[in-house]
């Protein structure tokens, strides 16, 4: 499950703490959803910020030898999708906390759906706590990421 928490007031509501206008903006229920496929570029431009250039990220031999298909994406990148979920609909969200847990990799040049739901939805000192559910698939319904 993950938190965000809005710096705006009365302004939009998303993640694990934050918040909108209205309440009826967002409601118990709701998923937002989105999809990407991340390029070999994403992964090096990754790779540079994070200073993460493990071989299996960039080297399919080494991948191979590691027993997976093929180059992996690091997992964080495929998690960035949350916030970017949260952020496009509600722009000052911030994060409070997240636990992750990765069940499968996720491949250079694979389709990637993220999806985000609000699992409740509080008023707290002007500004809306939201707590959410996120989950990432590939190949249909194939879980990749989960939070427990």
């Amino acid at each position: 499950m993950m938190f965000a928490k809005s710096l705006l007031s009365r302004t939009v509501p998303f993640a694990r703490c934050f918040s909108w206008t209205a309440p009826s903006v967002l409601q118990t229920g709701d998923i937002l959803r989105q999809t990407r496929v991340f390029s070999i570029e994403d992964v090096t431009a990754y790779s540079k910020v994070s200073h993460d250039s493990n071989p299996l990220h960039f080297d399919s031999e080494s991948a191979k030898n590691a027993g997976f298909e093929d180059r992996v994406v690091h997992g964080m990148l495929v998690a960035a999708l949350f916030p970017q979920i949260i952020a496009s609909h509600f722009p000052g969200a911030v994060y409070v906390s997240q636990i992750l847990q990765f069940k499968s990799p996720v491949y250079i040049g694979e389709e990637v759906h993220g999806e985000v739901q609000a699992l409740s939805i509080r008023e707290n000192k002007r500004r809306y706590i939201a707590k959410f559910a996120t989950k990432c698939f590939k190949k249909g319904e194939l879980l990749i990421i989960d939070d427990p």
